[in-house]
């Protein structure tokens, strides 16, 4: 019910707005797998853009500061969501290794590889806890690429400007046989590599 609820909520941002969805790639999906979706970050749009149209009850991993912003924070809060402590070392730990556990028992999850939206339009940097949790959870890493989103609502502007988003699904990654820092790393380039493939640079 609560990702009804939250698939309902996020189509519904999205027409009030007239923001409309492409999505391509879809046949890559297995139904009834679990995935850990991995994406670029450009804009709050992105959030709704991917619990509205993909076919899987999507948990988002969020850093847990954001549990005290008002409502959104909240529903995030009370929900099925995963929270992860980024201040301390030894919380954010223990934080993955719960989120791994729920992603075994079942739990797809979306998690932004940046850690946080672009402010200027192109691809940032990738963070390696994305990728640290995958193969603690030995589930295959799903690469999804936003586009066009940047121009909505850039980081730090409250004008919003309708225009049609592009959702790029491309196919699972495996992680298992992935070990250590170093293969992490590799799994990490691997991804960049396929949604930078797909990443059309926006700016103002």
């Amino acid at each position: 019910m609560y990702h009804s609820i939250g698939r309902t909520w996020a189509n519904l941002v999205l027409q009030v707005f007239g923001i409309k969805v492409q999505v391509a790639g879809l046949e890559n999906l297995e139904k009834g797998k679990t995935y850990v979706y991995v994406s670029n970050h450009a804009s709050m749009f992105d959030i709704p853009a991917v619990i509205g149209n993909i076919p899987d009850e999507v948990r988002i991993v969020y850093k847990r500061e954001l549990s005290y912003v008002p409502i959104w924070g909240w529903s995030l809060a009370v929900g099925h969501y995963i929270a992860i402590d980024r201040f301390s070392a030894r919380d954010a730990m223990k934080s993955l290794d719960a989120a791994a556990q729920k992603i075994r028992n079942g739990a797809s999850v979306l998690l932004f590889a940046e850690g946080t939206r672009t402010r200027t339009g192109k691809l940032q940097p990738f963070k390696r806890g994305a990728f640290s949790l995958a193969v603690r959870s030995g589930i295959p890493v799903v690469p999804l690429t936003i586009n066009n989103s940047f121009n909505i609502l850039p980081k730090g502007s409250m004008k919003i400007q309708p225009a049609d988003i592009s959702l790029i699904v491309a196919k699972p990654i495996p992680t298992s046989g992935v070990d250590g820092k170093n293969g992490e790393l590799k799994l990490m380039e691997e991804v960049r590599t396929v949604i930078s493939g797909h990443y059309r640079e926006q700016g103002l």
